[in-house]
């Protein structure tokens, strides 16, 4: 039922009702109504339609709203409600607003007596707050009422409850109703919605309207009305935008209705929005203040307001959305003492360390010893979980608590470590600050400021830093601030014009180990030392190696000993690098490493390997966040590696890919411009190969990068020109390599550069390829040594000698079988195969029963043969140690073999020249 075209959907048997009240009253029948209800549920609403009613009819309306301010006021509703009356004596009108001597239920008899003689309707809303003197006149009218026309319509709200009301007896004679209005049901929804929006809305909406409103009338309609003025329709596709409304509108009732509490109670609800389910009842109580216990019925008086619901612990806000309305309104030094109170609270209560942490963050400093502690534990965890936010935002709080000098500057080391995942700038901002205020105590920390920020990339912040602090150092902190330096200046030169006055030069047999690092870094990029670099690189672990030591320091020497040709070194150092720096969460650093690993595993064949750890890299950091000066490595490394895959698409795309202007300038920009030149001669680019090769050796000469085991792009670009047809510049970059390779002395880089010549050689091509094979089958470079022997088994077959070629195709598909199959390698083994003929790759098959193992035997069985062990076959197959022996045990059951013996004799008899898994 509408009355008066009113929409008020839901609401029909209360409008009903007062429509037959106001309509006996008219016959001269008195009552007194009572309408209850929380807050919103359209106590007001109901009694404008009733006053409406009676006026349309010619009755008299007399309205009045108690109000919490106005408590103690003596007759402040009865003032409010007799005060348009006339007919009122001086003696009334004077007691009625306190100047006159106190009257006994002043302005009564006035109103019984015109009352006799025109109906009247008594509105008074929010009877809760009645002040006393108001309740003993209102209960006066009520017993007189069988002789006057009147009916006393009131209403209350949450905390009025259901025959509570002061004003709802009444004598027999009189009609008494009391009304408790319920929240609306899925219908009374579906009517609203159809009313405000103009149109029916959909089932999806519908139940999304019930569920963001809690079926309170008051604040579905406002948000209708908001959600109408956007020019939404009621349809499923808009209740993102219905509910962010509905959380506004119902943020600004919660307020509304906070503003009709006890200050008690509003102490309480503040509680509720800071602690939520965190607290029990008494410990709530504890953080409201001292009167909140006493006070009896505070929880009952919140939950029949309609802000807090029963639960676990005692209270809960019944819309949790509202806590920030709530708090809004606390002035902020009030807010945060709060938290901080909860805080203390919430420790003593054992809750955990999460929560704990959000309460802190929101709290002024508490100076209390296990505040650091929490938000650390909560910093890991929110890392582990991927929330770097969280992580930051505890890190952050944490630097607010009084801290000594030293702590202050590990916590901002910390922080920095983790800001690179979001504000890789302010992180180099905050080390540089580090760097510049810090001390050299026992924590190291401008040292370690100063490792962790360069070993993201070459800073120039970072180096003025340490150039602007070294003066005032001595002892090992000097040492090592200076070893930083030179092991990021970027010519990689010692006697540059360019180093600014106070370095000091680096000493020829360091003891500090940063400045070995950078001794023996320098000594591998010039190609000139290798026994040097070799030791200086070992001494960095030796004397600084373990967990927590600097990160700079190990990765270049882990570099170095890349270079060497300690491969084998080199991967158990960056293995326990990686893992540190996963411990300390120090993402880039961390990412640099895997992505140095990941060059180490291609140089060795393991390609799947390889893959894996530049996926990782960028897992660790996105590649967004790279340094401008690092991001080249990264790219080239990957392109290499596509390129190794035969996946020529993706090697393309990410050689296209744009870097940073300012890459140029940094260390790694030569590794991408040598990555993209064999991009191009993959495509038959030829000409722009050479400009690119060209181009990388500018770039690595003009920064003192002679060594060719860096990259060897001289004979790359031999090559090139070799197919271009300019064999002089080939002959001349080839032995220019070679020659620079004796002097570096690592097998591999020789080996390399032997091939390199055997490639374009005019004469003796067989000899100077046997001879690349001889030197790189030692080497743990096993991609270099394939590559090498595919040259060798092609030049054999080019000048007729396919008997020689026989077993270097079948070694090569023995390498085929250890490493990825999808590989460059495979088609070029294949036709190769085809020129020997089956009887070179087929005629001696280890066994009868080789055909029956799967080619995951097959694989695992021939790493065997190869010698290794289970634990390098696992990490090489990229499979558990598990797995591995689970393969070899059937291997052997189809072999009819006893172990691992026996089938490494099985394989070498057959010169690994049976198995054509390709």
């Amino acid at each position: 039922m509408q009355l008066n075209g009113l929409p008020f959907p839901g609401r029909e048997r209360e409008q009903a009702m007062l429509a037959q009240t106001v309509a006996d009253l008219g016959r001269g029948r008195s009552s007194v109504v009572t309408l209850i209800g929380r807050p919103g549920y359209g106590q007001s609403r109901l009694l404008n339609l009733a006053a409406r009613l009676a006026e349309d009819q010619g009755f008299r309306v007399l309205r009045a709203k108690a109000t919490p301010g106005e408590r103690d006021v003596r007759y402040g509703v009865v003032g409010q409600l007799l005060a348009p009356m006339d007919g009122l004596t001086d003696g009334s009108m004077k007691a009625l607003t306190g100047q006159g001597p106190e009257s006994r239920l002043p302005g009564l008899t006035e109103l019984l007596r015109t009352a006799r003689e025109r109906p009247t309707l008594l509105v008074v809303d929010d009877v809760e707050w009645l002040d006393p003197a108001s309740v003993r006149w209102f209960g006066a009218l009520i017993r007189r009422l069988p002789d006057a026309l009147i009916v006393l319509l009131v209403s209350g709200t949450g905390r009025l409850r259901p025959g509570a009301c002061p004003l709802s007896t009444a004598p027999q004679q009189v009609i008494t109703l009391e009304c408790e209005l319920a929240p609306l049901a899925p219908r009374d929804v579906a009517g609203t919605v159809a009313l405000i929006c103009g149109r029916p809305g959909d089932n999806a909406f519908i139940s999304a309207a019930l569920e963001a409103s809690a079926g309170n009338p008051e604040v579905l309609s406002e948000a209708l009305r908001r959600f109408t003025k956007h020019g939404y329709p009621p349809v499923a596709g808009r209740v993102p935008e219905l509910t962010t409304i509905t959380e506004a509108v119902g943020g600004e009732h919660a307020l509304r209705v906070l503003g009709g509490l006890s200050d008690t109670a509003v102490a309480l609800v503040r509680a509720l929005a800071v602690c939520g389910d965190l607290l029990d009842l008494s410990l709530l109580f504890a953080l409201a203040g001292p009167r909140a216990a006493s006070e009896p019925g505070l929880p009952e008086v919140l939950q029949e307001s309609g802000l807090a619901i029963a639960s676990g612990t005692g209270l809960r806000l019944s819309r949790p959305e509202a806590r920030s309305w709530i708090l809004a309104e606390m002035p902020g030094d009030e807010r945060a003492e709060l938290h901080a109170r909860a805080a203390e609270l919430a420790y003593r209560a054992a809750v955990a360390d999460e929560d704990i942490a959000r309460l802190l963050l929101a709290a002024r400093p508490v100076d209390e010893p296990w505040v650091i502690p929490v938000l650390r534990r909560t910093c890991a965890a929110a890392l582990r979980a991927g929330r770097t936010a969280q992580a930051i935002a505890c890190l952050s709080r944490a630097l607010e608590e009084p801290l000594d000098p030293v702590p202050r500057a590990q916590l901002g080391i910390e922080l920095a470590a983790i800001e690179v995942l979001a504000a890789p700038e302010a992180a180099g901002r905050r080390l540089a600050e580090i760097i510049r205020t810090g001390d050299g105590g026992p924590g190291r920390t401008r040292v370690r400021a100063a490792d962790l920020g360069l070993s993201r990339g070459d800073d120039k912040a970072l180096r003025r830093a340490i150039v602007d602090v070294l003066p005032s150092t001595d002892g090992e902190e000097r040492g090592a601030l200076a070893g930083l330096f030179w092991l990021t200046e970027s010519d990689g030169q010692d006697d540059t014009d360019l180093v600014p006055d106070g370095i000091p030069p680096l000493p020829d047999d360091p003891t500090c180990p940063v400045q070995a690092a950078a001794r023996a870094w320098r000594l591998a990029l010039r190609g000139a030392d290798l026994p040097t670099a070799r030791a200086l690189a070992h001494r960095v672990f030796t004397l600084d190696g373990g967990a927590g030591a600097l990160i700079l320091p190990r990765l270049a020497a882990a570099r170095t000993l890349l270079l060497t040709d300690d491969l084998d070194e080199a991967e158990v150092r960056l293995d326990i690098l990686h893992t540190d720096l996963r411990r300390r969460h120090a993402r880039a650093a961390a990412a640099q490493a895997l992505a140095v690993r990941g060059e180490l595993n291609l140089r060795r064949g393991r390609l799947d390997m390889a893959e894996r750890d530049v996926a990782a890299a960028e897992r660790s950091l996105p590649r967004s966040l790279w340094h401008r000066h690092t991001v080249p490595y990264l790219l080239a490394v990957r392109i290499l590696i596509a390129l190794e895959n035969g996946d020529l698409g993706q090697a393309g795309v990410l050689a296209a890919a744009s870097a940073p202007a300012e890459s140029r300038e940094g260390a790694s920009w030569g590794y991408l411009l040598f990555a993209r030149a064999q991009v191009a001669v993959r495509d038959d680019r030829l000409p722009e190969a050479v400009e690119l090769f060209r181009a990388t050796g500018r770039w690595q000469l003009g920064r003192g990068r002679i060594n060719p085991a860096l990259m060897p792009w001289r004979s790359m670009a031999a090559r090139v020109h070799d197919a271009l047809g300019d064999h002089e510049e080939a002959r001349r970059l080839a032995d220019e390599e070679l020659a620079l390779a004796r002097l570096w002395g690592a097998p591999n880089t020789l080996g390399w550069a032997q091939l390199g010549v055997g490639r374009v050689a005019r004469e003796g091509r067989v000899e100077r390829l046997r001879e690349a094979v001889a030197t790189l089958r030692s080497t743990p470079a096993r991609l270099a040594y394939a590559g090498a022997l595919m040259e060798l088994a092609t030049a054999e077959l080019d000048t007729g000698n396919p008997d020689a070629a026989a077993p270097l195709v079948a070694e090569l598909f023995t390498f085929v079988i250890a490493h990825r199959p999808s590989s460059k390698l495979v088609a070029k083994v294949r036709e190769l195969s085809e020129r020997t003929g089956p009887s070179a790759v087929r005629g001696r098959v280890p066994h009868p029963a080789w055909a029956t193992l799967t080619e995951p035997e097959q694989r695992t069985a021939s790493l065997v043969g190869l010698g290794h062990g289970n634990r390098e076959i696992a990490e090489t197959l990229s499979v558990s140690r598990r797995t591995v022996e689970l393969r070899l045990s059937g291997a052997y059951r189809k072999l009819g073999i006893g172990g691992r013996a026996e089938l490494i004799e099985l394989l070498r008899a057959a010169q690994g020249g049976g198995i054509d898994v390709a």
